[in-house]
């Protein structure tokens, strides 16, 4: 069953009729080297390139009767070519199809995938430079830290997604390869030239060695690629989850105009994309684990991977290319709240400052000891009183002897803080 989630591109790589096609690209291309090689006369791969075809419902009839998926291909493919498919599948066992097939959906699926992280990290670079210079809380164990920009997070989230396509990609040439090797990976029916002119064909490698299959650390690989990807998909929607909070407000899910939050509750406008994609990122993670788990095989090969990734690697791919989607749409329609930002920077009364004040102390020859005590009991006392820190600073005589007053009006200036905005989003912006 396709999931809700999956579009129409995608889908259609992982479709049967996309299957059945590239196994008989894999056949043909195989037909072709051999008459090449002088293993199989030319006329009979020029028959098979002019009549194989194959019919859908015929494959699965077959299938019911004789339980074999590659057989049934076979079987069907055969009724349609006549006396000349005894040189289908000449010398080949069905793990030489349906991997080095395989290998080209994976392709075909990495290069919408790619395409869809470009799109990511084209939103972030643009919401970035829209925001560089959009004062922000900045928040570590969801308490007031100290200030940055908007524009910093997005930059934040485009290199990581930047690293993720550079995995991502490492993980696909490493599945771009072919293997035309027989049973055992041994070549006992065929010559390893086959092989070679057979990828060739394809635009692929020839696996350096394999046995009855392409080893499945490749499509670990892979599949770990796609969930570390979603992970990050799901740090992004966490973060703007918290962003929307009632109490922080800083930032909003675009929210349609004829769209309902609750059935119970008129005003709730809830980030349900965002937990969208916290929720599916969990379903990559697992199958990621069923993936490193199909590496380990018996012997020369069992069959005990191949049911998990019939569902694993087509699932895998058409969530994150949904996920991606959402994200992208998230990020470009993010809706910004510059005022309540700004409100909550000053919600503290000035402790976001704490730290540039314990500077100015240890500068003016108080040791860092001291100074901390000293910054930590008035930051205490302003929460207690509601009191402005600044304003309790300058009615502190130790403070006052030892710091001048544009000193501590400087300790408490926003763009001091800020001040390497622009750096930081520049150099993020420049990694690849």
């Amino acid at each position: 069953m396709i999931p809700r989630y999956s579009r129409a591109e995608m889908t259609r790589v992982w479709s049967d009729e996309n299957r059945y096609r590239r196994w008989l690209e894999v056949e043909l291309a195989v037909a072709e080297a051999q008459a090449q090689l002088g293993m199989i006369p030319p006329e009979s791969a020029a028959t098979l390139r002019a009549l194989a075809n194959f019919d859908i419902a015929r494959i699965e009839a077959i299938e019911t009767e004789v339980r074999h998926d590659v057989i049934a291909f076979t079987t069907a493919v055969a009724e349609q070519v006549g006396p000349e498919a005894r040189y289908l599948h000449y010398g080949l066992t069905s793990s030489d199809v349906l991997d080095t097939g395989l290998a080209l959906q994976l392709g075909q699926a990495y290069e919408i995938l790619a395409r869809e992280q470009a799109k990511l990290s084209e939103a972030l670079r643009r919401r970035a430079l829209e925001h560089r210079h959009t004062p922000i809380m900045g928040r570590t164990h969801g308490m007031h830290a100290e200030p940055l920009t908007l524009g910093m997070k997005f930059a934040l989230w485009y290199s990581e997604n930047q690293r993720n396509r550079q995995r991502l990609a490492h993980a696909a040439q490493g599945l771009k390869v072919g293997k035309i090797s027989g049973a055992v990976g041994a070549f006992a029916h065929l010559a390893p030239e086959v092989e070679t002119q057979v990828c060739q064909r394809l635009g692929l490698a020839p696996a350096p060695i394999s046995n009855q299959i392409l080893q499945r650390d490749r499509h670990a690989a892979w599949v770990c690629a796609l969930a570390l990807a979603g992970a990050s998909l799901e740090k992004i929607a966490t973060e703007i989850r918290h962003l929307q909070r009632s109490e922080v407000g800083e930032a909003e899910e675009y929210f349609a105009p004829a769209q309902k939050g609750s059935s119970a509750m008129p005003h709730k406008r809830n980030p349900v994309t965002s937990e969208q994609i916290c929720g599916l990122a969990r379903v990559l993670r697992g199958h990621a684990q069923a993936a490193l788990e199909n590496i380990a095989l018996w012997h020369e090969r069992d069959i005990s991977h191949s049911s998990v990734e019939r569902i694993i690697l087509p699932d895998s791919a058409i969530l994150l290319d949904y996920m991606l989607a959402k994200t992208t749409q998230l990020i470009e329609k993010l809706i910004i709240y510059p005022e309540r930002m700004r409100q909550n920077l000053d919600l503290t009364k000035g402790l976001i400052y704490s730290g540039q004040l314990l500077l100015e102390l240890a500068e003016a020859g108080m040791s860092r000891e001291d100074a901390y005590r000293v910054v930590q009991r008035h930051a205490q006392e302003s929460q207690r009183s509601g009191r402005e820190l600044r304003e309790l600073l300058e009615n502190d005589p130790e403070i006052r002897a030892r710091i001048k007053p544009q000193a501590l009006a400087a300790a408490f200036d926003l763009r001091r803080q800020l001040r390497h905005a622009d750096f930081i989003i520049d150099r993020a912006l420049a990694s690849e």
